[in-house]
């Protein structure tokens, strides 16, 4: 098994419909880091769906708490990242669902030390 099989990689509605397009849109949201965890977006699945509609780039993220200090920053910095991977609009929905380890795209980075 390849390590890219063992990692838990959100499936988003432009894996379908603009392939070609997923790999910027990662490489640029991968760049968006939480400041107090020290992992960026993809990495801790706080992204859930990218989709594009009427030439706009629409992001459901979460956050890692509802009471996230950094989430004004992070969201901003989601949407420029967005819309540099892929030139266009970018707007951004928050969902309120709790976000848990599971959601990670590594689950072995659980291994921080961190948490027991």
């Amino acid at each position: 098994m390849t390590e890219e099989n063992t990692l838990n990689i959100v499936t988003w509605d432009i894996h379908e419909t603009h392939p070609e397009l997923v790999e910027p849109m990662r490489a640029e949201l991968a760049k968006v880091v939480d400041p107090e965890i020290g992992m960026n977006v993809i990495q801790l699945g706080l992204i859930r769906q990218v989709s594009i509609e009427d030439d706009k780039t629409k992001i459901y993220m979460i956050l890692t708490t509802p009471f996230c200090p950094y989430a004004p920053a992070l969201i901003e910095a989601t949407k420029n990242a967005a819309q540099r991977a892929i030139e266009q609009p970018a707007l951004i929905e928050m969902g309120m669902e709790p976000w848990d380890f599971s959601m990670m795209e590594d689950p072995s980075a659980l291994d921080w030390g961190m948490y027991s």
